[in-house]
């Protein structure tokens, strides 16, 4: 059985490493070696331990039940985090919310825990105001066609330095925000 909820503290080393095996998955080829090798549980730990004490959207999807191993509890499979939009007056006009991370294990995909993550963080938005979303994707991550399936319509692009790298990336946003609820409720 997959659930999602809020995080809490004692999750972020789980939720450190759902983040440094999703973006070695992801990101060959699109960021340095170097910087992938390098990622660390512990630092993304802390910073996602940071996050969930502040009281910042963050959400788990955890896994329990017959999928799992017998005997091993439940396991975090995935999470997002979610706030008002950051980055300034050129962010605030593409939308009021930001789904700002949402990374699944590779095993866990194509079995709705996506869905159901970006649920929680647009219910979140919603209950904090926002009437609208988006989310920044890396033109080249494989998953991006993941955001135009929930309805999540290209509204800009932009260039971000990282590891050293221009890399292009693509905001998808739903106006109103009732289209990602929507959306993120129905069967893929």
């Amino acid at each position: 059985m997959i659930s999602v909820r809020r995080a809490r503290p004692s999750d972020a080393i789980a939720i450190g490493a759902v983040h440094v095996a999703a973006w070695r998955s992801a990101y060959p080829g699109i960021l340095p070696d170097a910087f992938l090798a390098r990622l660390s549980v512990p630092r993304q730990a802390a910073h996602y331990d940071a996050a969930i004490r502040s009281a910042a959207g963050v959400f788990v999807a955890s896994a329990s039940g017959s999928d799992v191993p017998p005997g091993s509890g439940s396991r975090i499979v995935g999470f997002a985090t979610a706030g008002r939009a950051r980055g300034g007056e050129f962010a605030r006009r593409l939308a009021e919310g930001e789904v700002e991370t949402l990374y699944v294990l590779d095993d866990w995909r194509d079995r709705g825990v996506g869905r159901k993550l970006m649920r929680a963080a647009g219910a979140h938005l919603a209950e904090t105001g926002c009437k609208s979303c988006f989310v920044w994707v890396l033109r080249e991550n494989p998953s991006r066609w993941f955001y135009q399936r929930l309805g999540g319509k290209p509204v800009a692009e932009a260039m971000i330095q990282f590891a050293g790298t221009k890399l292009p990336q693509t905001a998808f946003a739903w106006d109103p925000i009732e289209r990602l609820l929507a959306a993120s409720t129905q069967a893929s």
